[in-house]
């Protein structure tokens, strides 16, 4: 051992040498979320292997949680290992091929990087454009279809860099009436707003699990309707699908193969172990999404009705306001950093500033799943207040 040490030319860290320390928060961002003690727990279970039965157990219990909070039967239902990003990855690359076109619907950040990654798999992408904080009509969508006539529609349910929340009914009927399968980002919205898969004729639905299904980020739901499956596995007239991504390749997942439970990676088994509370939860949040949308004075609502800030939100139209995450406009004279910096600082408390096209100008107040209370509407308010007296602000 003395002998081995003594090649050692790099000193171990002396940050690992301490115990890590973790403080309490709450974290009222756009995500993550507070992961309630349910999920911690079932997450530190003993470590299984991923081929283990229980652990194919869990696989199943996953399956039909999602397809539950998607309201959907799509048999080519799981849990992708990685974020969100890794979902809209995977969607991208097994719905597209060089050449495809794709209409990509841009009024925030998400938009922009499905764009971004569809253009890198050598798509002809085609934007559909609106500024930040506003949504997409039918009418819109449609001239799109007609003017392009792309194989896929991408379209943000949730724009969690603007605060919109884009109306879904019809789009999915109006894409397949010009042969286009309808791909959704859900990320922010799942559980929060209601989305009901089959019956709004989505082709692709993918969320994540850090935001408003409160569990550890590492876990990204996605569902494919038979449609979207069998148009991409027999292909174009060049043949099947080959995505030039491993991790987004679902050609082998989709196969026979899938049925039996196989899988081409090491899944994040500690995860997937409290995904199965996380869906339990999550069902009862989806299940109570439509009553929680249709109420006069949801947490968010609150939220915007008591803004410190003078302002009702970044988004004015109630119909395009996401109930998850509350945009508002920093007060002249103030550095929204300088707010964040004082919220953590003094409160304990995350709030993010803008992303994307609104860096700089609003402030983003994440207030999913377990953590959409009118108490945290209260506490965060009262922070707002102290920070705007305490914050050192400009003159004008």
């Amino acid at each position: 051992r003395a002998m081995a040490t003594s090649l050692l030319r790099v000193s171990p860290p002396v940050e690992l040498l301490r115990p890590l320390a973790v403080p309490e928060r709450l974290l009222l961002g756009p995500g993550p979320s507070n992961v309630p003690r349910r999920i911690q727990a079932a997450g530190g279970r003993p470590l299984l292997g991923h081929m283990h039965p229980e652990v194919l157990q869990v696989m199943d219990e996953i399956k039909a949680g999602i397809q539950y909070a998607f309201q959907t039967q799509n048999r080519l239902t799981l849990a992708i290992s990685g974020s969100g990003h890794c979902a809209m990855e995977a969607a991208l690359f097994n719905l597209l091929e060089q050449g495809d076109t794709v209409l990509v619907a841009i009024n925030g950040i998400w938009g922009q990087r499905a764009a971004d990654i569809a253009r890198r798999l050598g798509a002809n992408v085609c934007e559909l454009l609106k500024p930040p904080g506003k949504y997409f009509t039918p009418q819109d969508i449609e001239q799109g279809l007609v003017q392009h006539k792309p194989l896929v529609l991408f379209i943000t349910h949730g724009e969690s860099s603007t605060g919109v929340l884009q109306p879904l009914e019809g789009l999915g009927k109006l894409c397949h009436r010009h042969g286009c399968l309808l791909l959704v980002d859900s990320v922010a919205s799942l559980g929060g707003a209601p989305i009901f898969m089959d019956q709004q004729e989505i082709d692709v639905l993918y969320s994540g699990s850090q935001k408003v299904l409160n569990a550890p980020p590492g876990s990204a739901p996605i569902s494919f309707s038979e449609r979207a499956r069998v148009w991409r596995a027999h292909g174009s007239d060049t043949g099947p699908t080959a995505p030039s991504c491993a991790r987004g390749c679902l050609t082998w997942g989709s196969s026979s193969l899938w049925r039996r439970r196989w899988v081409h990676g090491m899944p994040t088994t500690t995860t997937e172990q409290g995904q199965p509370e996380d869906t339990a939860l999550c069902s009862w949040r989806c299940a109570w999404a439509a009553f929680d949308a249709s109420e006069k004075s949801p947490p968010s609502a609150m939220l915007c009705a008591g803004s410190v800030l003078g302002s009702p939100g970044a988004v004015g139209l109630k119909k395009a306001r996401l109930p998850t995450i509350t945009t508002v406009r920093v007060p002249e004279g103030y550095n929204w950093k300088d707010i964040t910096a004082f919220l953590m600082d003094n409160h304990g408390m995350e709030v993010a500033g803008g992303l994307g096209p609104t860096v700089g100008k609003v402030l983003r107040i994440g207030l999913m799943g377990c953590n959409s209370t009118s108490d945290n509407v209260d506490r965060v308010l009262r922070a707002l207040q102290d920070a705007l007296k305490r914050c050192h602000r400009s003159r004008l």
